[in-house]
């Protein structure tokens, strides 16, 4: 670990690198992720380590932690990755708070599956703090002057960030101080959209309830097709991350069930 900064209350940016990343690459996705790799506390092992020979040694309750994290993202052999923190809740939030230049990580990856369509009318990109790597680094590939509607979730206004983009850029933040469990401020504030004519190009990640909705809305009462959205459910409400991550195929099913 190279650097880490505390960007707002409640995100964390830390930037990787050396020998470690040689050979990494990232092609043309904006949503690239990576794992990280965490020893659970009390672990007799460190990073780094052998996933294979701990997996084939140890009980699995003393097997790697794994979290999956967007990219920001990856330049002259610098990988920077945005952290959200709540308190020492979890894992790898805690960790990035915590860590220290020098500190190593173990990771995989990248992998992806979005980019801005270049040749999409306007852009529609909406989620909360876990999206919003994702969406910071799409909202640069916009083509120049193109609207870009951007809705982002965040605790209070000490968390929004600054975004950028080429586009003609529209961007509104949505607080949860009011009511932190509130599970549609997405979909009320797309609703309000008047929708630019042509055709949208949409990234919809974040809270897996949220976004479900979202979607809902976007494919039976706006009629935008299927083909043109990237949507996904990166956590889920009231879950942990291995409950969300086992039961996340189910959850999808029945996704595709509502329209």
């Amino acid at each position: 670990m190279e650097q880490v900064e505390q960007l707002t209350p409640h995100l964390v940016r830390v930037v990787l690198g050396g020998d470690g990343l040689t050979g990494f690459s990232a092609g043309e996705f904006t949503d690239h992720y990576v794992k990280l790799a965490f020893p659970p506390p009390g672990a007799p092992y460190a990073v780094p380590f052998d996933a294979a020979e701990v997996r084939a040694t140890l009980p699995r309750d003393q097997w790697p932690v794994q979290r999956t994290y967007t990219v920001r993202s990856w330049a002259d052999g610098r990988l920077t990755i945005d952290f959200v923190v709540h308190g020492d809740t979890g894992v790898a939030g805690p960790w990035a708070r915590s860590a220290q230049p020098g500190d190593l990580v173990a990771l995989r990856g990248p992998g992806g599956a979005f980019a801005p369509d270049p040749d999409a009318d306007w852009y529609l990109m909406a989620g909360d703090e876990s999206a919003l790597p994702a969406i910071a680094a799409s909202l640069a590939r916009v083509p120049r002057n193109r609207p870009v509607h951007v809705f982002l979730e965040a605790d209070g206004p000490a968390d929004e960030l600054p975004l950028s983009s080429p586009g003609d850029l529209h961007v509104t933040w949505l607080h949860r101080e009011a009511d932190p469990t509130a599970p549609d401020l997405l979909l009320r504030a797309v609703e309000k959209l008047e929708f630019p004519p042509g055709r949208v190009c949409g990234f919809v990640h974040g809270e897996a309830v949220a976004t479900r909705a979202l979607r809902k809305h976007l494919l039976a009462e706006r009629g935008v097709p299927r083909d043109a959205l990237s949507i996904s459910g990166y956590w889920r409400r009231t879950f942990t991350e291995d409950g969300w991550q086992s039961s996340k195929a189910e959850w999808n099913r029945a996704v595709e069930q509502d329209v």
